[in-house]
């Protein structure tokens, strides 16, 4: 998207910019000529973004009026890409609260528009009957619309995208179900978007005439039922015709559970996904094309949308992620370097080895570690505890990796997150699977006084209460095998005495190949 050289740049306010569509948005408005500050509660997880840089970043909460009031100053255009999902019973609340001070303090600043992404909501279906999740996303465009700053509200319905949660949910159910027994809400008609036109027309609203003050309707080409989108789904990506057999008896509770069972997606967040889809959810309008006009070929038609996801997705390159956010009630508190806990304790695994290779090539081995190329000891054990935490509604082992080689901080891996991490040093994880407390994994690459590589590794548990301490001492008698296995094979790994992981291997071989 190129910059519009007859206006002048506007200086643009994005929140959620640790989440999926603002992780993305961020770039593309970069890219049109705007300056860009992004209020997150987290700054850190922004810092390896490769347009960090180019971007201001101030820390703050939504909910928090005075962050949100000096995050204001001097802004044009304010994003509203949050919501507060999945943080517990009062999230409707909370959103309420959030949207509130947001519209208030952008009427203070003299904010010229407000810009937010909500959910497309079902024509004819009283708002009591929505899910929580919809009748929350309308409550929040409401609010917003009522605040006496302009504002535009996209409603958009599936987004499809490499990364996003719907997008993983389609492609997990539909590669890995060649036969599935399915909800009812399979046959539900939707309008799903490519997630390019949801940016189109997120960063096109910034410029918007200023007595423009209402909800848009956003979709593609084509109105669909879930069930034709897995078949559409299988013939793109060049998969046997698929099998599907809907059933009624499967409320939305039972088959978010079904969902996080099959898919990388958490029962907590599909939950919200399958609840959406009870009712039809297609566009009345599309009266976006005035103010954001179309450009040849757009929308993108669904076909498209999931060639160019895969493409992404195959080519490891997906910038952001659904799991890119935390997870809700994962534990966010920064690794304690000095730990003085209150009445608490600390427990620690440590592990040291020396490596007989360059620490160049230890480093690479510990970047590299999860997803396909799995934690190097005993995977029946780590594959059990994933099955575990996903029974447990966690999030399990299957988020993967966003890249196979590289890391940045706030990367989900597997059921850890990037904490941390110094290139060519220093790699911490912290634990969001379901636990009786915090803990972190934290692997090291140094040199000794002579000179020779040295692997340090950390596995580290704050428990909360007796059932912590339980739990710390039901599973220290496995730590050598699991974590001492891990240390010594990725010694050897580091040596070339151990196999390549596969994805490493399937790597080395296109290389060997290309030098033919």
């Amino acid at each position: 998207m190129n910059g519009d050289e007859t206006q002048p740049p506007l200086h643009c306010l994005v929140t959620g910019a640790t989440g999926y569509i603002g992780g993305r948005l961020v770039p593309e408005l970069l890219a049109a000529g705007h300056r860009v500050r992004c209020l997150a509660r987290s700054p850190e997880k922004l810092r390896d973004h490769t347009w960090a840089g180019d971007a201001e970043v101030v820390r703050g909460d939504v909910t928090d009026a005075s962050a949100v009031e000096e995050a204001m100053r001097g802004i044009d255009v304010a994003y509203y890409l949050v919501h507060a999902l999945g943080t517990g019973a009062e999230f409707e609340a909370t959103d309420r609260k959030a949207a509130r001070i947001f519209g208030e303090r952008a009427r203070a600043a003299g904010v010229r528009r407000i810009v937010y992404l909500g959910g497309l909501t079902p024509s004819g279906v009283p708002e009591g009957e929505l899910s929580p999740h919809l009748r929350s996303r309308a409550e929040v465009g409401r609010i917003l619309l009522d605040s006496g700053v302009p504002t535009t509200v996209l409603r958009a319905a599936i987004i499809i995208g490499s990364g996003s949660a719907s997008f993983e949910m389609l492609r997990y159910l539909t590669e890995r179900l060649p036969v599935m027994v399915t909800p009812s809400w399979v046959r539900t008609r939707i309008q799903p978007v490519a997630v390019r036109d949801v940016l189109r027309v997120l960063v096109g609203s910034a410029r918007m005439p200023a007595d423009v003050n209402r909800a848009f309707d956003v979709g593609g080409p084509e109105v669909l039922t879930y069930r034709d989108m897995m078949l559409r789904y299988a013939e793109v990506a060049g998969l046997p015709h698929r099998v599907i057999v809907p059933v009624p008896v499967l409320t939305p509770r039972l088959s978010s559970h079904w969902v996080g069972l099959v898919t990388p997606v958490p029962a907590s967040i599909a939950r919200p996904l399958t609840e959406s889809l009870r009712h039809e959810v297609v566009c009345r309008e599309h009266d976006i094309a005035r103010y954001v006009p179309d450009p040849p070929g757009h929308p993108l038609g669904f076909d498209q949308s999931v060639r160019l996801a895969l493409l992404k997705v195959r080519d490891a390159q997906v910038t952001t992620r659904w799991s890119s956010a935390s997870v809700p009630g994962a534990p966010s508190d920064p690794l304690p370097t000095d730990p003085a806990w209150s009445g608490g304790s600390l427990y620690t695994d440590r592990r040291e080895l020396t490596v007989q290779a360059p620490r160049e090539a230890l480093w690479r081995v510990i970047e590299g570690v999860g997803g396909e190329n799995g934690w190097y000891s005993f995977p029946l054990a780590w594959a059990m505890r994933g099955w575990l935490d996903r029974l447990a509604g966690g999030v399990g082992l299957r988020r993967g990796r966003r890249d196979a080689q590289r890391l940045r901080v706030g990367d989900s891996l597997d059921f850890w997150r990037v904490e941390e991490i110094e290139p060519g040093r220093l790699l911490r994880l912290r634990a969001e699977m379901r636990l009786p407390g915090l803990a972190w994994l934290e692997m090291r690459a140094d040199t000794d006084g002579a000179g020779r590589s040295r692997y340090s590794q950390r596995a580290l548990f704050h428990p909360h209460g007796l059932l912590g301490q339980a739990y710390w001492w039901s599973v220290s008698p496995f730590h050598a095998v699991v974590f001492g296995g891990m240390a010594r094979n990725i010694a050897r790994a580091a040596e070339g005495t151990a196999p390549l992981p596969r994805t490493a291997a399937r790597a080395a071989s296109r290389r060997r190949a290309a030098s033919r």
